[in-house]
């Protein structure tokens, strides 16, 4: 059964459903290596991270394991129903998707709460980087001051549609594929590096500087994006 170019949309869904149907039909058996994530991404014309995503997804629906510095293994589905019983819902967004939307919406965001944010606005901002510092130097995945960053940013822009939009990106985090993947690459240091960029967005923002907002959050975003698509040796090796 041959491997098939997949389009654009959902592109990690459909990756998995190709790899699962292959290990499905025998192709790939229980105990055995998968190919590379380069060659798999060579095959369907696709990226390294939107492979890297379906992977995530079918270890997370117990097809596969993924030993870092090894490879990605078939498990024996023998006489289990569904892995551990935990299926990536079919509408979760990719998380890499996720975070390229959040670019476009956010750094726009950034730009209006530059000309609009009050104190207290900006009061806010800094506390939630704060918490996130607490959490990071006690080890804690500071998820909860990182929302609040974002979400204070989005309450200072004056908008109650964009502040939602802000709340439904970050429910999408939830999601078992997006905590996987983070268990994976979110690391102490890159908290740390998070933590800068956000000092750097909310420098802009009290200087009430539009432009320099935006650019920020794309910064941010492309970061984000980048740590996320590190490999697996990479994420790693801290």
């Amino acid at each position: 059964m041959p491997l098939e170019p997949v389009e654009p949309q959902r592109l990690y869904r459909q990756i998995a459903v190709q790899v699962r149907a292959l290990i499905a039909g025998g192709e790939f058996t229980p105990g055995s290596r998968l190919p590379a994530e380069r060659d798999l991404a060579k095959q369907m014309g696709v990226s390294r991270p939107s492979v890297r995503e379906a992977l995530i997804a079918l270890e997370v629906e117990g097809w596969v394991e993924v030993r870092t510095g090894s490879g990605v293994y078939v498990l024996d589905r023998a006489g289990r129903a569904n892995g551990d019983g935990t299926q990536v819902p079919p509408a979760e967004w990719g998380p890499l998707e996720l975070i390229r939307a959040r670019r476009v919406i956010e750094g726009e965001i950034a730009s209006l709460a530059a000309t609009q944010a009050k104190r207290r606005h900006i009061q806010a901002i800094r506390e939630a980087i704060d918490m996130m510092q607490e959490d990071t130097d006690r080890g804690v995945a500071p998820l909860a001051g990182d929302r609040a960053f974002h979400t204070a940013i989005a309450q200072s822009a004056g908008n109650v549609v964009l502040l939602e939009t802000v709340q439904t990106f970050w429910d999408a985090r939830r999601g078992p594929l997006f905590e996987r993947l983070g268990d994976y690459f979110e690391t102490v240091p890159s908290w740390r590096m998070a933590i800068l960029e956000h000092e750097a967005i909310l420098d802009a923002i009290r200087a009430h500087d539009g432009p320099a907002a935006r650019t920020a959050m794309q910064v941010h975003m492309d970061k984000s994006h980048a740590r996320f698509s590190a490999s697996w040796r990479r994420a790693n090796s801290s």
